[in-house]
Parts: C-alpha cells; structure tokens; sequence
C-alpha cells in the first residue's frame, strides 16, 4: 500500500491545496494531509483549527486523513509507514523551495520519495497569505476555499479588528 504524506502549515487550506489532495488521493492508495507547525510561522488559526478546517475541505475525497504533528514530517512519515511525501506547487517560485525541502528531507529520510503536484491552474494563484489579503481588501474568496474556511477567516479578521 502506497501512503503520501502531505504536509504544511494550511493557515487555512485553500482549494488550491485540496486540489493537489485530490490529484494525490487517485495516485497513492492513502493521503495523509499533515498539519505541521512551524516555529518561523505566526500562524492565524490554532492547529486543532486548521485540521477542522482540512477535514472541512476534503471531507468528500474517502481515501484522505488528518492529522497534526509538531515535529519532524519524515519521522511522521516513517511512523505511519508512508512511501512518499507530497509537494504542491503553484508555480515556478515555489519550484526552488521546494526542491531545496526534498533534498533536505531527502538527507533526512533517503526511503521516501518526494512527488511535486501542481495545484489546478485556476487555483493556483491564491496562497493561504493571498486568501487572508483578499478578505481584508474586502474581495470574494468563496471560488478558493469552502464556506466553512470562509466564515472562519471572517470571524478572525473581524475579531482582530476589533482588538
């Protein structure tokens, strides 16, 4: 059994990101979407929340899980017996970053093979930072996230506002 571990911070997930889920979930008999914390990051929702808000997004994709982790993503891996770590990418930026995480996972974890999924091109060009702008600038985000992303960031956004 082929299990892929995609992992990031999803502050919150956009469709973006659940379209590379989705891409995944028909390649690997199991995607497991990792929620990491990363201590460089001032994320906007708590992990407990954005792992509600993952499971929000893909809750229709049945071959999907959840979790949460704040340590090392190979030694996640490695726990669940996981062949390959997933990366999304939405475009020519993201590529160098990335590669420079495999390499580094790589070292880390030499049995698991990182697999690079572009993000559907239509989504691609908001980002989980691009989605917060959007909102606080007043746009629409309702064609890059679920409603239950949508009202979460809302109810954030107001509330910082009025702090």
């Amino acid at each position: 059994m082929t299990t892929a571990v995609y992992a990031g911070s999803f502050d919150p997930m956009t469709r973006g990101h659940a379209s590379v889920v989705v891409m995944a979930a028909k390649l690997f008999h199991h995607v497991r979407v990792l929620v990491a914390e990363n201590p460089s990051k001032q994320p906007l929702f708590a992990a407990t929340e954005r792992v509600r808000l993952a499971r929000a997004t893909l809750r229709e994709v049945p071959n999907v899980s959840i979790a949460h982790t704040r340590g090392l993503v190979v030694e996640h891996a490695r726990r669940i017996g996981a062949t390959h770590l997933l990366r999304g990418v939405r475009d020519l930026a993201d590529v160098g970053s990335e590669l420079e995480l495999a390499a580094a996972n790589q070292a880390l974890a030499p049995e698991l093979a990182t697999v690079f999924l572009p993000a559907q091109a239509e989504l691609a060009v908001v980002s989980s930072s691009e989605l917060k702008r959007r909102l606080v600038a007043g746009l629409g985000v309702s064609e890059f996230c679920v409603v239950e992303v949508e009202r979460a960031l809302r109810r954030r956004i107001s509330q910082q506002g009025a702090a």
